[in-house]
């Protein structure tokens, strides 16, 4: 498959939806409009709500029923994004080669922007369970979806892996911590997009498990794969990474065996068309950006 074309296609579907959610600006609180639409929109590739959508796709075709939980993960990633780049945390100037909210729009207003995200995920996902639940199935799936991305960005998700990143030391942290927090804080919202995708999709519960240990095992690889890419600059920041415990090719050889895990979990979903998967995870760990 074309995987480029097939990228561009789910991305612009994404980014209608999402400035279609952000239109009414002529408002008395339009700054915080303005402030979350510049985040929104820096040039992201969008990949965590496409794969929910490509999740979905394998097991039905009408993509409006996700849309609005693809549309809250990406708020929610950008939101995450915010905030690590508020001088509290990371302290970034820019992302994607323009300059960080907090610069922009003041932190007052970045940290009330990624809280409006925050906040717009939930109420879009509620919006569409109040709505479209016409059946007690409808409600169980759609309450069910919205519990694991709960979940998956919460404490004992996202926000829990924030938390070990900001508080380790190469004196405190084992290659074991790093990995559970590699697990939280990168894996944690691409698996809320596999599984909540499978999830509204109405596969099965064999089906949904095989997402979810994709999409671990995808996020393990990918982020062992930024270390690589950005081992010189983490080097010279003194930056916590696998490369802290191991060597590059080491490394190399971890992103191969948590990408042949990937693969296996797909395997589970043979009777389905998992090309796209296959070419994505081929595409993510050949990747030199």
């Amino acid at each position: 498959m074309d995987l480029n074309s097939e990228l561009k296609r789910v991305n612009s579907i994404i980014d209608i939806e999402l400035k279609n959610k952000l239109k009414d600006k002529d408002i008395y609180q339009k700054r915080i409009v303005e402030a979350i639409d510049y985040s929104l929109f820096t040039g992201g590739k969008r990949l965590r709500p496409i794969m929910a959508i490509k999740s979905y796709e394998l097991f039905k075709d009408n993509i409006e029923e996700i849309l609005p939980y693809a549309m809250a993960i990406e708020m929610i990633h950008t939101y995450s994004l915010i905030h690590d780049d508020l001088p509290s945390m990371d302290n970034d100037d820019f992302r994607r080669g323009k300059p960080t909210s907090h610069k922009v729009f003041g932190e007052a207003m970045a940290i009330l922007a990624g809280d409006g995200l925050l906040n717009l995920a939930f109420e879009t996902m509620a919006d569409h369970i109040d709505k479209n639940a016409k059946t007690l199935e409808d409600y169980k799936r759609y309450t069910r979806a919205f519990k694991e991305i709960s979940k998956y960005s919460g404490i004992y998700g996202m926000i829990g892996g924030q938390v070990v990143d900001l508080l380790a030391t190469h004196s405190t942290t084992s290659e074991e911590k790093l990995l559970f927090m590699y697990e939280t804080k990168t894996a944690a919202l691409i698996r809320s997009a596999l599984v909540s995708g499978a999830i509204i999709g109405d596969a099965s519960d064999i089906e949904i498990e095989a997402m979810r240990n994709f999409g671990l095992n995808l996020g393990l690889a990918y982020q062992i794969r930024d270390d690589i890419l950005d081992i010189n600059k983490d080097k010279s920041i003194k930056k916590l990474t696998y490369l802290s415990f191991h060597n590059l090719d080491r490394a190399k050889i971890a992103v191969e065996e948590y990408s042949n895990r990937a693969m296996d979990s797909l395997k589970e979903l043979s009777n389905r068309k998992i090309d796209f998967f296959v070419a994505l995870t081929g595409d993510l760990m050949s990747r030199n950006k």
